[in-house]
């Protein structure tokens, strides 16, 4: 099933991986009836999820933890090792106060329980593909409860994360941060939203402003 074409603008495309068919289809059917998303494939297990990921090259990747043959962190894992620009938003029944921590250490860019609003979903993805992090209200509370070694601050960022983080601090755009790094600005998008979500901030401004506390100023 595909969803139409909007304004000329391209759609925003979808892979679903979840290994429920009845959840699979269900999102087809909300995916159908939207202007600007276009569902792409399913995937009803882990290791198809990276294939169906790696050939279609989809924007966003909403993504079930619970899956057989490989999990969805297994994904996540995965998909960072090719440097995917695909944005991947979790969608999980999974309880557990440790998974939108893991979640997000791992790459994604959202995490979302399946009782969400529909519309509050298709929201979420465009939040998503729009290069912003998405989290549900209950995993907002458990990842701002988080120890900052293990999901919050400057101390949980990788080296990579680092680096964007200096830039954007700088005042670099994502563009000028993608030249300077020499990868793709889809990529960028990535590691900003990862960055604001172990930073624990809502964006940009706030970043720089904690990258000048943090340096005592002298930036």
């Amino acid at each position: 099933m595909t969803g139409r074409a909007g304004t000329g603008e391209q759609p925003i495309t979808v892979l679903i991986a979840d290994d429920h068919p009845v959840v699979r289809q269900g999102l087809a059917v909300l995916f159908e009836v939207q202007d600007d998303i276009v569902l792409m494939g399913e995937a009803s297990d882990g290791p198809e999820a990276v294939r169906l990921t790696r050939e279609l090259d989809p924007d966003v990747l909403l993504l079930d933890l619970m899956l057989p043959g490989l999990d969805g962190i297994g994904v996540l894992a995965r998909l960072r090792a090719d440097d995917s620009r695909t944005r991947v938003l979790v969608l999980t029944s999974a309880v557990g106060a440790a998974r939108p921590t893991l979640a997000l250490q791992a790459g994604a860019a959202g995490f979302l329980y399946k009782d969400v609003d529909p519309d509050a979903l298709v929201r979420a993805i465009r939040s998503v593909h729009d290069g912003h992090t998405v989290l549900a209200p209950g995993a907002a509370g458990v990842v701002a409860g988080r120890p900052g070694r293990d999901v919050r601050g400057i101390g949980a960022l990788t080296g990579r994360e680092r680096e964007v983080f200096g830039l954007l601090a700088d005042g670099q755009s994502n563009r000028e941060i993608a030249r300077t790094l020499r990868v793709s600005e889809k990529t960028v998008k990535t590691h900003v939203s990862a960055v604001l979500a172990k930073l624990g901030v809502a964006d940009r401004t706030q970043a720089a402003l904690l990258a000048v506390r943090e340096s005592g100023g002298d930036r």
